[in-house]
């Protein structure tokens, strides 16, 4: 009997086991890409002084890269729903390292805008299709699969600002060329998971095909919980623009931080993030997405309500639940959509990154021009009120056991 076919013939622990090397090659491919990412945001204060540059600036900067991939994502997954290339990760990992060598040498903003534009066009590609490796090497357990592939994404993201503290703010600007090395660890590493890919591509296409005749659903059903969900995803990425793009600031203006110590706590913040994302799928596995959904979004809001009053000290221990809490929802939001519209995990997994990167750009702008035309400070206090989306959740549909939402 062939890999394939006895992935399919074990039963779902089984399968994921078999598959698990893939599921940890495709998480740790994620914390480099989220990694240089996240590097590269957690240099805008060196890269303010240097070039000059406003608060709304740097909001412009963060809404090219992000729009560039929520615009892209959705397109690139339609694409491979019907036509797969296996080697697409790789392609889209030579973006991402184009845009690092073009970030190290950038002496102006337009320089700067097309270096996010590059990394953008990366992301755009690697989310979509790294997501539907993570379901195809689940085991039926999506959840979990795509918790493991998303703590990646959040382990890079938290890296990014200590690696910032450690390595790029003592050396400048041009030490970000050294971490396009990075990009070709991931390229190598992607080029091994694509042949797996390619040799399980039979199996996909038939869990899709079965997947999507056994829960056909009309497009009015699947309308208003797809817009529910997206007013979620805005509540939580505007919020999380103030973190990823502004807290260092935040931290800089109010308790009168150095760079590297604010640095040192946007880590810790995204740290207790990465352990959220650990969390949020697996339980929905066993308690249902909704219920995790709930209390994520809508849990958080006593906590983002203190957090602009609060000292030092605090700050620090609310940013860390926060973080903790609000990350849990992302895995079970996109399974939750996946589910229900089943056969099309490119296009669903492209649409909900997207929206992530779009919704994260047009709020780093917005929020920019905010901290501009009043203080940082006032832009958390607009924030905070943000999780109060999160009762919107008791409007999506329930789930019965073993099947797609009602």
């Amino acid at each position: 009997m062939s890999r394939t076919a006895t992935a399919i013939a074990l039963p779902d622990a089984a399968a994921l086991a078999l598959a698990a090397p893939v599921l940890v090659a495709i998480s740790f491919c994620h914390l480099l890409n989220d990694m240089m990412q996240s590097l590269i945001t957690a240099t805008y204060p060196m890269i303010k002084l240097s070039l000059g540059l406003t608060f709304a600036q740097l909001g412009l900067v963060s809404l090219v890269y992000q729009l560039t991939a929520s615009l892209l994502q959705p397109m690139v997954g339609f694409y491979t729903d019907r036509r797969s290339r296996p080697y697409s990760l790789v392609v889209g990992m030579g973006f991402t390292f184009l845009g690092m060598l073009l970030f190290s040498v950038a002496p102006r903003l337009g320089v700067l805008l097309g270096a996010a534009a590059l990394v953008g066009m990366g992301s755009s590609v690697f989310h979509p299709e790294a997501s539907r490796v993570a379901q195809l090497a689940s085991g039926g357990q999506h959840g979990l699969a795509q918790s493991v592939f998303q703590v990646g994404g959040n382990a890079g993201q938290a890296l990014g600002p200590l690696l910032a503290a450690l390595v790029v703010l003592p050396r400048g600007q041009g030490s970000i060329a050294w971490f396009s090395a990075v990009a070709l660890l991931a390229i190598l590493v992607m080029t091994r998971v694509g042949v797996w890919y390619r040799a399980n591509l039979r199996e996909r296409r038939q869990r899709a095909q079965a997947a999507a005749g056994a829960h056909p659903r009309s497009r009015g059903r699947i309308a208003r919980p797809m817009a529910i969900l997206g007013l979620l995803m805005f509540s939580k990425y505007f919020y999380l623009a103030s973190f990823s793009n502004f807290y260092t600031f935040y931290l800089m203006a109010k308790f009168n931080l150095g760079i590297r110590s604010a640095q040192l706590h946007l880590f810790l913040y995204l740290g207790a993030a990465a352990a959220g994302t650990v969390l949020g799928g697996p339980i929905g596995d066993r308690i249902g997405r909704k219920r995790v959904i709930w209390a994520s979004i809508l849990g958080v809001l006593p906590f983002s309500l203190v957090l602009p009053y609060a000292g030092l000290a605090w700050t620090t221990a609310l940013t860390v639940i926060i973080g903790l809490v609000l990350s849990s929802a992302f895995s079970a939001i996109l399974v939750y959509a996946q589910e229900l519209v089943p056969g099309n995990v490119g296009l669903i997994s492209g649409l909900f990154f997207g929206l992530a990167f779009g919704l994260g750009g047009v709020g780093a702008a917005l929020l920019g021009a905010l901290a501009d035309r009043t203080s940082i400070a006032y832009v958390y206090q607009v924030c905070s009120y943000l999780p109060i989306l999160g009762i919107l959740t008791a409007f999506l549909p329930e789930y019965r056991e073993g099947s797609a939402p009602l």
